[in-house]
């Protein structure tokens, strides 16, 4: 079967330039059966695969005349804009075209236009947007929420757990994934009003392997493979720990393992728990950077995620 994995064109602070280079240094690792879709102005993206000499012959171009900017009002914007790349992309995901959604733009218009356009799995109360820390033993882990939903509920949290563990087992080939719950102790009966009823919740869930409570510290270590958290805070986490790359480049600290924490080796965040493979990308995104969303985008669909959380919500 093919697979067509869209890639808004468009979308970023230095688009079009970066995310065609970017689609072409994914086109030479993606599988044979796999198309890239580059959605945008096609006269331009045709000139910029020209001006960088690209011949790949498994990326198409999808046309669309507008462009949502990076600070314009995400629901005005996909309103007044229909024929914009972010509206277009969601549109080719809805009717089946494309396997997944990738783009670098609003991040806002991104969130929105899943919500309103591909919608949430039946079933679940708020998508969450997930993020990625890399683990010490190699791999990485799953933290949810970690921006889309600032207040969450107990139900929330359940429910993030839930996703969290679905995404790991069947993106990152997790068995049995550990899911612990983001508090400032261990103890069941610490932490906020909402940690605390969270927990009850996701103790008494049989189908998921509930660890318990884990705080800042197990972050990086196989304490967890899946981190439940509201958005506020793991906006929070997700934001410090891009900061130790930062830091020990401006140092000039070469190491291994904090090399993964740069934002290009992740690529993206992907929209979990709506009807469809939505990756977020950050607005800086460099080639590099693109090209592991558009592979994070592809690994999501050849894994088909969102039709496993949306058959466990089913049940």
């Amino acid at each position: 079967m093919r697979v067509k994995i869209a890639l808004d064109a468009m979308g970023g602070d230095y688009a079009p330039d970066c995310t065609v280079k970017g689609a072409a240094l994914a086109a030479q690792e993606v599988p044979d059966n796999t198309t890239i879709v580059l959605v945008g102005k096609k006269d331009l993206i045709q000139q910029k695969i020209q001006e960088f000499g690209i011949t790949s012959s498994n990326i198409e171009i999808f046309n669309a005349d507008e462009v949502i900017g990076m600070g314009e009002h995400p629901t005005k914007a996909l309103s007044q804009k229909p024929t914009a790349s972010i509206p277009v992309g969601f549109g080719l995901l809805k009717q089946g075209v494309v396997n997944a959604l990738c783009s670098a733009g609003n991040t806002g218009a991104m969130h929105v236009g899943a919500m309103f356009t591909i919608k949430a799995i039946e079933g679940i109360i708020r998508p969450g947007i997930a993020g990625f820390v890399p683990k010490e033993n190699g791999g990485f882990g799953v933290i949810i929420d970690v921006g889309a939903n600032a207040d969450c509920k107990p139900d929330v949290l359940y429910q993030f757990g839930e996703i969290g563990s679905l995404y790991a087992k069947h993106v990152f080939n997790i068995d049995n994934p550990k899911v612990g719950l983001m508090n400032l102790g261990e103890e069941e009966q610490k932490g906020t009003l909402l940690t605390q009823a969270a927990h009850q919740h996701l103790r008494l869930n049989k189908k998921i392997n509930f660890v318990g409570n884990i705080e800042g510290r197990d972050l990086f270590n196989d304490k967890a493979d899946v981190i439940v958290c509201d958005g506020f805070t793991g906006n929070v986490i997700l934001k410090m720990a891009e900061s130790f790359f930062d830091m020990l480049q401006t140092r000039e600290i070469k190491d291994a393992y904090f090399d993964r924490f740069n934002y290009e080796a992740i690529g993206g965040s992907p929209i979990l728990g709506v009807n469809g493979n939505v990756v977020i990308g950050h607005g800086v995104s460099s080639p590099m950077a693109i090209k592991n969303m558009v592979l994070l985008g592809q690994k999501m669909a050849d894994s088909n995620v969102h039709l496993k959380i949306k058959e466990y919500f089913a049940e």
